[in-house]
Formats: C-alpha cells, sequence, structure tokens
C-alpha cells in the first residue's frame, strides 16, 4: 500500500449544531500536506476553530471522515488525537501557571519510578532536550507564572512535541504577541516544518499568511472558499475572499436618513490589556454613538473588534480610559448592570451567549424581565405565555411556542432575540454579526428592524465583517486595526471604491494619525 503524501485528509465535514440551523462547516474538503504550514483564514464565524475542533476531538461532525497517514480514523477525544500524533495549542492557554514547565508538559503522562513515584529529574531531563533541540527561551524548572506570553505559548507547543505530535494545530497563535514574539514564533515553526512536522494555522492576520505559510485555505460561513499557494495570491484577493458577498442588503440610502441626535455612549481614551502581553487588545479607543444612527465598526478578525463587543455586553472590563452612557461613567458595570441601565444586545454568537439552547422559547424570552411575572412569590406562566405570542405575532416567529429554543430556525432563532432585546431597548443596542448565517429573507427581516429601531431614535452599534451589510446600513463607519481605530469613515455611499478604501485600512496599507 502506497504511502500517502498528506498528514491529514478531512473529507466531507459538515458539522450542525442544532436542527435546521446553520452549518458551522458545510461539506469541508482539505488535506495537509506533510512539512508545510497550511493558513486557515476567514473571518468570525467562517467555520475554522469548528473544523479544528473535530480535527483534534473537541467536537463530533455530523458527517464526514477524517484520514490520518492515509487510514480512516475516528477521533472521539483530544486524549486520541495526540496518541494520532494530532496536538492543538489554544488561543487561551491551558497551563497551570504555578506549576514548572516541565510539570505543565509531562501532565498526564508523567514519567514515574518505582511503578508509582513522580520522576521529575526524568521529566526535567526529557523536556530539556526538547527546549534545547528547538531553541525555545524557556527553563524547564521555571514556574510558568513568570513568563510573558510568548514564553507561556512555547510552553504550550511543547506540551505537545512532547506527546510526540507529527500535526500541530495553532489557533490564533499571534494574537496577544508583540512584533519580536511573533518573529520568534514564526521561527520555531519554520524549523519545525523543515523538521517533517505539518503545521495548521488559524489566523486572520493577512501579512502573517503571506509571512509563514506554504499554503492557505479560505472559508466563508461555514464553507471552504479556496486553497491557493500561498506564493500565487496577494493578501487583497485573501481579503475579497474573506468577506464575500453573501446578502443583498436594501436599505434607505444616506441623503434620506435623519440627522443624528444627542450623544448617548461615549467611549474616552478606552484600553484594555492582559497581563504578561505587551500589546493591548483595545488601543486608546474613542467614539461617541448618537441617537438617531448606526454607528458600524468593520475590521478583519483579531483587529479588536471581538474585544470591542466584549466591552460593549460587558463580558471584559477596560484597563484604562472611561465609558459614558449619557454622561454617566458606566466603566465598571458588568453584564447584569448594563441590561439594566439601558444596554440591549444581539451578539454573533446567537447559539450559546445570545440564548440557552436546551431552554424554552418563553424561558429565554423572560430573560432580564422575570421579575415582571412574579405574583405572590410565584412565576405567572399564563402571563408569560400571553407575552410571548404577542412577541411571537409581532415578529413573525413560527414555531411551537413550547419548544425549546434550540430546535427553531437560525433566522426564528434570531427573531426570539431580537424580539427580547427589542422589548427591553431603552438607550442603545449592540448588533454584532446580525445576518450571520441567515438566507435573505431573515437578514432582511433583521435589517429593516435595524432600520426601524434608527428612526424611533436609537443609537445603534453594528459590528460586522460584512462590508456590503455595513455600507448599505451605517451612517459612519469605525475601521479598527491592531486595536486601534484606524480611520473614521464619515460620507458613507456603497461602491467599490468606498469598499476598497475601508479594505486598505483594515489591512493596516493606510492609517489616519
Amino acid at each position: 500500500m502506497a504511502v500517502s503524501e498528506y498528514a491529514i485528509e478531512l473529507r466531507g465535514i459538515t458539522k450542525v449544531y442544532s436542527e435546521d440551523a446553520y452549518r458551522a462547516n458545510n461539506r469541508i474538503d482539505l488535506a495537509l500536506r506533510k512539512g508545510e504550514i497550511l493558513c486557515i483564514a476567514g473571518e468570525n464565524g467562517a467555520g475554522k476553530s469548528t473544523l479544528m475542533k473535530i480535527l483534534y476531538g473537541l467536537v463530533s461532525p455530523t458527517e464526514g471522515e477524517i484520514l490520518v497517514q492515509g487510514k480512516p480514523v475516528t477521533i472521539g477525544s483530544p486524549r486520541i488525537a495526540n496518541a494520532l500524533g494530532i496536538g492543538m495549542v489554544h488561543q487561551h492557554f491551558m497551563l497551570f501557571p504555578e506549576f514548572t514547565v516541565a510539570q505543565n508538559a509531562v501532565m498526564g503522562i508523567e514519567p514515574v519510578k518505582w511503578g508509582f513515584v513522580y520522576d521529575f529529574r526524568k521529566a526535567n531531563a526529557r523536556v530539556r532536550d526538547i527546549i534545547k533541540a528547538h531553541g525555545f527561551s524557556i527553563e524547564a524548572g521555571r514556574q510558568v507564572d513568570t513568563f510573558t506570553v510568548g514564553q507561556m505559548q512555547q510552553v504550550e507547543i511543547l506540551k505537545m512535541l512532547y506527546r510526540n505530535a507529527e500535526v500541530l494545530i495553532l489557533d490564533e497563535p499571534t494574537a496577544v504577541l508583540t512584533e519580536q514574539e511573533t518573529a520568534a514564533l514564526f521561527r520555531t515553526l519554520k524549523t519545525l516544518a523543515a523538521a517533517g512536522k505539518s503545521l495548521i494555522l488559524i489566523t486572520h492576520k493577512l501579512a502573517e499568511i503571506k509571512r509563514i505559510s506554504n499554503r492557505v485555505a479560505v472559508m466563508r460561513r461555514g464553507e471552504l472558499i479556496s486553497v491557493r499557494e500561498t506564493k500565487d495570491i496577494d493578501e487583497y484577493e485573501i481579503f475579497q475572499m474573506m468577506i464575500g458577498r453573501d446578502i443583498e442588503v436594501q436599505t434607505n440610502p444616506p441623503e434620506q436618513r435623519r440627522p443624528r441626535g444627542e450623544p448617548v455612549l461615549c467611549f474616552e481614551q478606552v484600553a484594555v490589556m492582559r497581563r504578561g502581553q505587551a500589546r493591548p487588545l483595545l488601543n486608546q479607543v474613542s467614539f461617541t454613538a448618537h441617537r438617531g444612527e448606526i454607528l458600524g465598526f468593520a475590521g478583519v478578525g483579531g483587529n479588536g473588534l471581538e474585544v470591542l463587543e466584549a466591552v460593549l455586553g460587558g463580558f471584559l472590563p477596560i484597563t484604562s480610559g472611561k465609558i459614558l452612557c449619557r454622561n454617566e461613567d458606566i466603566s465598571g458595570l458588568d453584564a447584569r448592570r448594563l441590561r439594566k441601565r439601558g444596554l440591549a444586545y444581539v451578539p454573533a454568537d446567537r447559539l450559546h451567549l445570545g440564548s440557552a439552547l436546551e431552554a424554552s422559547i418563553p424561558e429565554n424570552i423572560m430573560v432580564g424581565r422575570r421579575k415582571e411575572f412574579v405574583r405572590g412569590g410565584f412565576l405567572d406562566l399564563k402571563g408569560i405565555s400571553r407575552f410571548s405570542r404577542t412577541l411571537f405575532e409581532r415578529y413573525g416567529i413560527t414555531g411551537n411556542e413550547g419548544l425549546r429554543i434550540g430546535s427553531l430556525s437560525g433566522g426564528n432563532i434570531q427573531k426570539v432575540i431580537l424580539a427580547r432585546e427589542i422589548d427591553l431597548f431603552q438607550d442603545y443596542i449592540v448588533f454584532s454579526e446580525p445576518a450571520w448565517g441567515l438566507d435573505a429573507a431573515a437578514g432582511r427581516y433583521v435589517y429593516e428592524q435595524m432600520s426601524r429601531l434608527r428612526e424611533q431614535g436609537a443609537a445603534i452599534l453594528l459590528i460586522s465583517s460584512n462590508l456590503d451589510e455595513i455600507l448599505a446600513l451605517a451612517d459612519r463607519i469605525l475601521v479598527f486595526y491592531q486595536g486601534a481605530v484606524a480611520a473614521e469613515i464619515q460620507e458613507v455611499r456603497a461602491g467599490a471604491a468606498v469598499k476598497e478604501r475601508i479594505g486598505a485600512y483594515m489591512l493596516g496599507l493606510h492609517q489616519d494619525t
């Protein structure tokens, strides 16, 4: 039997998370060559991480086949993946900071002596050999909580090499690294590839794709769009494939929009830092959202929009700066208190963050307003049912009211979230990737609701990776690059020239000062 030229082959990989909902992966065919660095590019929600979680045994595919060294396998857990020579370095490190490098590296497969006693000498010696072979700037006996982010990443790679990984998956490996740390990481990755290891990098950063990879696979909305030799494609071509054009957006032309009203939400020099990293996740971000406008935020993933969404939603505290709502300082408020203060929020992750899939539709609708339906210490179930039916009729939600929300289509789940958030709305509302995964009709419905809210005087903050969507809907656009506002586009007109201009800012080719 001939030896396969591929380290890994994925055939027809499909993942559906809930009945009749969007496909996180849709019939993906992808092969990883031995000794190559393959970058998987795509915006948030493109399906990159899901695909790699399937390969690493964290998620089971709905359909499809995986081959390792030409042989079909079933990968039911990370332990099985490790046994097959597949390792993964996650974006959020999985280390025990109070343990040494060697203790972290051997965790779960510790060498022993006398049959049951941990042999720290052997562990340290083996780990030191790997460190020396790959030129890592870490020491086997040093405690991990003293390290920089770049050194912690070396420990994660070391853990996989200790387990004899032939295939390494790295999820957004440079997201929080300085330029110097990125350069050191890339030297390590090229050394590993030269030694015959096969590497997959999940990334948004187009310049780094050109700098490190042999091939690039571009994904969009669960589909594999193209696989190209990196030398044969430029950054802008990759960018165009990533954003695509999926939903036709029709809304009021800018000249027909009413002038914006009073300020509602203001960011003043807001920064977000993580311990041990030199580059901010958000870097001195300032803007003001007004009543009666849609303020759009554009950017290639990994440049701060995910962090902005987490800050707006109250899930991530800021390090410095100030956030004001109607001149009141709300900088220190968490998600629960922000919602009481006036936040409505339609998240990008509607299946996990925006809804509780196993809970009923009325239970999902009641989030944030349960006290309104308590009578004599008991829930008024009839009142809840009447209120749910009212929202069903008002927002055209189809499906049995008593079902769990996870049984609905993606469009109807989004309608339930919209119904809940719009009904709770007070001052401002955040929409993140509002039409992702929806068909054209459901997408248009979402846009109509956004336009209606704007006409009613809402301050709307729209975070979107779909440039056609953001150009058609937004009154102003802030473009993010490396955690900072690279440009503010005041005169928004849909068209190729404006789209190319925004694209240049998103890629860091231009930057306003």
